[in-house]
């Protein structure tokens, strides 16, 4: 099967609909400024994390600008979660279109 994806743009219909969005870059940088709402799995977490991401929605998948988002999709369809989306562009993607991210723990 191959990635789904969308653009950083369309990602604001998604947050607007309650979408599922998981942020794959690491806490301090999800900490620093993160897509309201997003769920933070860092990468290297996500073999272990496997059924965070197993839902019966989408699940749209963000880092910074796309790259290790694609990677996390890659090893979740591999383990055949279907279900996820990458987001191209990323959080720095979502910020220059002049959405605002939540800074700290709280979405």
């Amino acid at each position: 099967m191959s990635m789904r994806e969308i653009s950083a743009a369309d990602l604001v219909q998604v947050i607007d609909r309650g979408g599922v969005v998981v942020d794959v870059r690491e806490f301090d940088e999800y900490l620093e400024g993160h897509v309201p709402g997003a769920i933070s799995v860092p990468l290297s977490r996500v073999p272990e994390n496997i059924e965070t991401f197993r839902r019966p929605v989408p699940v749209y998948v963000v880092c910074q600008s796309g790259g290790r988002s694609s990677r996390a999709c890659e090893l979740l369809l591999d383990a055949d979660v279907t279900n996820v989306v990458n987001v191209a562009g990323g959080t720095m993607g979502y910020a220059a279109l002049g959405n605002p991210l939540n800074v700290g723990e709280t979405p």
